[in-house]
């Protein structure tokens, strides 16, 4: 679990919550990623030590904290959606904010500003997440059997959605969404 203080507005003041993670953090009871970003690591019984969560929740609550919309980028979209099993040196992510660069925990995560709305804003997490795949394997290099693995990803209510959210995004990865909603033939 990762959290910013602004995850706790709604049931106390900025001043009482930022005491409070203090407190914690000095207990030991959740760990300070950066500034504002706090985890709570669970015990790997396999590596026998605390680890925190995920690289991409960091991501995510870093985005919360700086009020930045964020989606997986190139390599990262690729792990993430199963097309590719090397793990990303870097954790790249395009944002409505910023270039911005943190390590965390020997990991580097980096964020991308990008002036390209239809990629990011008014569309679904799981749309923006398949364009920026589409994008990383490059016009005339998905094959049929990436483009099946993402379709058997998506429900059919999911496949109905990025139809329609992806209408303005460029036009041969529209092609290629097209496909994967068809169902059918990846010829």
């Amino acid at each position: 679990m990762v959290f910013v203080p602004s995850d706790f507005f709604d049931i106390a003041e900025a001043t009482i919550i930022n005491k409070c993670l203090n407190r914690l953090e000095k207990t030991g009871e959740i760990r300070r990623i950066k500034r504002g970003v706090y985890a709570k690591s669970h015990f790997s019984k396999l590596l026998k030590k605390d680890i925190l969560p995920s690289i991409d929740e960091i991501a995510k609550a870093i985005a919360r904290n700086y009020g930045w919309t964020i989606v997986p980028f190139g390599d990262t979209a690729l792990n993430m959606l199963g097309l590719s099993t090397q793990i990303p040196v870097v954790w790249v992510y395009i944002s409505d904010g910023p270039y911005k660069t943190f390590e965390v925990e020997g990991m580097t995560l980096k964020f991308k500003h990008t002036d390209n709305k239809n990629e990011l804003i008014s569309i679904s997490h799981t749309t923006a997440l398949i364009v920026q795949a589409l994008k990383a394997l490059g016009k005339g290099n998905a094959t049929d059997k990436e483009l099946r693995k993402i379709s058997q990803l998506l429900s059919e209510e999911e496949k109905r959605r990025m139809l329609v959210e992806a209408k303005r995004v460029t036009a041969w990865v529209f092609q290629l969404i097209r496909k994967i909603c068809s169902g059918s033939s990846y010829e």
